[in-house]
């Protein structure tokens, strides 16, 4: 048997995946190593640090000792190890810390040395090392003091002083700054980061809302006209033979029901394939319960409608509306009456539909998917609204709605 990395690649096509380690603190090293090479920023420093640091030599000539190969070969190094600053940002300012360490305790002249310590300790903190890099930076400060006010007897060059605290004052103000500066840019990262996360997770959000939107149009639009074609279609194929007009009629009905889900489903798409488009016809609404009602007449169902209908906005209108023809699709799929009733009422900002029909249930296999009551209550409870549905004490079944008439951001 392959590895558990090995398996998961193969079926995912990618890489294994990392599971987290609780014993990694802030000193680990977890940048991504395809991290690009900073060539032309490391060259661009390197050539600043040498020709900084002989004008340095210059400038401290009698105080410091002179610039030696030794000396320009630890400057290379220190700048060179700015090459992994990105991949590696915790051995880098380290190492750094401990090259200009190494050029300090040699005695020669203060310069831009300590440009390349900033740099890698920039590089760690805003890459979330910041233990490493404040512990690199007190290493090299813990150092200086030595050899300024200690070591600097037996160090080259020979004859040197203790450095004054006016100096130290200097380095301790540069050390503040390089501290402050990393910090602020490593805040900003983060908060650019957290920002990025939050569009993309509302992104994700919209996206899931919208698909459940598409799924819900689809799914009334389709078992609604699919359960009066399959009523339609059984009604045709018994009365073929002993009542042709009657199974002409049922045709005729299959034919109508079809056109009409259709075109809706159409509508559902050309919203898909031009999103941000305007819809070629409006959205349905209670203003369409007559053909309705004579769609679930075409299936042998007899729909009363009591009340009158309230006037909602337009997104409380297509609820309710798909919510009735929901719950008439049910009746006609698993309800042995042929009758129901639609009742319409509006209560101050609430709006109340009742579907009954008197039953009894076939207990028959529809061929419907499950999710028509889930649908209902999504719909509902996206508008502010709930949903009851159930068996009724005399028997039956009824749906219970209640909408507010209007939608929240309508208000």
């Amino acid at each position: 048997m392959a590895p558990m990395d090995e398996q998961q690649e193969r079926r995912g096509g990618g890489r294994p995946r990392r599971w987290p380690r609780p014993w990694a603190d802030d000193w680990a090293d977890d940048e991504p190593r395809t991290a690009p090479w900073p060539w032309r920023s490391t060259l661009l420093l390197t050539v600043l640090v040498l020709a900084g640091s002989t004008v340095a030599a210059h400038a401290q000539q009698g105080e410091r000792a002179a610039l030696d190969p030794f000396a320009r070969v630890l400057l290379v190094v220190a700048c060179g190890l700015l090459l992994w600053r990105r991949r590696h940002p915790v051995a880098v300012v380290f190492s750094t810390a401990v090259t200009a360490a190494v050029y300090l305790g040699a005695g020669y002249p203060y310069g831009p040395v300590f440009l390349t310590v900033a740099v890698a300790c920039f590089a760690a903190v805003v890459a979330g090392h910041r233990r490493a890099a404040w512990t690199a930076l007190g290493i090299l400060c813990a150092v200086h003091l030595l050899v300024a006010h200690w070591l600097y007897r037996w160090l080259p060059p020979a004859g040197d002083a203790p450095a004054s605290f006016a100096q130290e004052i200097v380095v301790t103000g540069w050390v503040v700054a390089i501290v402050a500066v990393a910090e602020l840019a490593r805040a900003r990262r983060e908060q650019w980061a957290r920002d990025r996360a939050e569009r993309a997770q509302a992104a994700r959000r919209r996206a899931d809302e919208e698909r459940l939107r598409i799924a819900r149009e689809l799914h009334d639009v389709l078992a609604h006209s699919l359960a009066v074609i399959n009523v339609q279609a059984g009604v045709g194929l018994a009365l073929l033979d002993s009542d042709p007009d009657q199974a002409r009629t049922a045709l005729t009905t299959i034919k109508s029901a079809s056109k009409e889900a259709l075109g809706e489903v159409r509508q559902v798409l050309d919203t898909l394939r031009a999103p941000g488009a305007a819809p070629r016809a409006p959205a349905p609404g209670l203003d369409r319960l007559p053909e309705l009602v004579e769609q679930a007449a075409r299936a042998g169902l007899t729909v009363e409608v009591l009340g009158e209908r309230p006037r909602l906005s337009p997104g409380t209108d297509l609820a309710a509306f798909r919510i009735v023809q929901e719950a008439l699709t049910n009746v006609v799929r698993h309800s042995g009456s042929r009758h129901a009733r639609v009742h319409l009422e509006r209560a101050g900002t609430v709006v109340r539909l009742r579907v009954d029909d008197d039953g009894p249930a076939t207990g028959a296999d529809a061929g419907g998917s499950g999710n028509g009551l889930a649908g209902m209550r999504e719909r509902a409870a996206a508008l502010g609204g709930t949903i009851e549905a159930g068996p009724r004490p005399d028997g039956g079944f009824r749906v219970l709605a209640e909408l507010p008439a209007e939608k929240r951001e309508d208000r």
